[in-house]
């Protein structure tokens, strides 16, 4: 399903207000990783958002996750305070990790492991071979 234009809105703002609390807050860097906002979603009803995390070289990503529950509501504080009169009411925050980033580390390390373990093929040489006519 789409989402509204509405709903686009309404993640577009708590994103970029977000990324800002984060910043204030000193929750763009755990443990010596940094964390970013990859995307807000809104549901149809606008009561909830879904914000994903990516936790980029953090050592211990359900401890930095739990760092971000724990100020779960000094967030939504400073969230109401910033978007009070943009919105009649505060959807309600739920954190997820997304590890898209960890995936493709991942696979861009097999990728390397095969190609170093397999080297390519040695070039054909291009010319016909002369002579045995």
């Amino acid at each position: 399903m789409q989402e509204g234009k509405r709903q686009k809105q309404v993640a577009a703002l708590l994103r970029e207000e977000l990324s800002g609390i984060f910043q204030r807050l000193g929750l763009n860097m755990i443990d010596g990783g940094m964390v970013s906002i990859v995307s807000v979603t809104v549901t149809p009803d606008l009561f909830e958002a879904r914000v994903r995390l990516s936790l980029f070289q953090v050592k211990d990503k359900n401890a930095g996750m739990k760092k971000i529950e724990e100020r779960a509501w000094e967030i939504k504080r400073e969230l109401v305070n910033a978007v009070k009169h943009q919105l009649r009411s505060m959807p309600q925050l739920s954190y997820f990790l997304d590890d898209t980033l960890d995936y493709v580390d991942k696979m861009e390390s097999l990728f390397k492991k095969i190609k170093d373990e397999h080297p390519p093929f040695p070039p054909v040489n291009s010319t016909p071979e002369t002579g045995g006519d």
